[in-house]
């Protein structure tokens, strides 16, 4: 269960940094099947073509995303940079309240958790 749902998570990630690098029909397959959820008969039937034929486009898909994320590394580098952005954050946060007062400290730490905020849904 919980490899089903990285592969989901995993592919989301992916098709938010790449998916204008996929076909059409590839962009639509990934997202009817992993952001709709809808199986691969009914993707099949809402293309006219077989299940093997949905399951093949997925699979070039994911492969894609795959090959475009280990020479580009925009995912990895999105997620290495929140991380780094939350440690700041929360370095600042346990500073002492008369220091975190400094002006120019505390609207960085407001700038940083905004961006914390705005990339959510990436």
């Amino acid at each position: 269960m919980d490899h089903m749902l990285n592969k989901v998570l995993r592919v989301g990630q992916l098709y938010d940094f790449y998916s204008a690098l996929l076909t059409e029909k590839q962009r639509d397959c990934l997202n009817m099947h992993y952001l709709q959820d809808l199986s691969l008969a009914e993707i099949a039937e809402e293309f006219g073509v077989s299940r093997q034929a949905v399951h093949d486009i997925l699979r070039r898909a994911e492969q894609t995303l795959a090959e475009y994320e280990e020479k580009l590394g925009l995912a990895a580098r999105y997620s290495d940079e929140r991380r780094l952005i939350t440690e700041v954050v929360a370095s600042l946060e346990n500073l002492p309240s008369s220091v975190r007062q400094i002006p120019e400290l505390s609207e960085a730490l407001v700038k940083l958790s905004s961006l914390l905020e705005d990339t959510r849904e990436v």
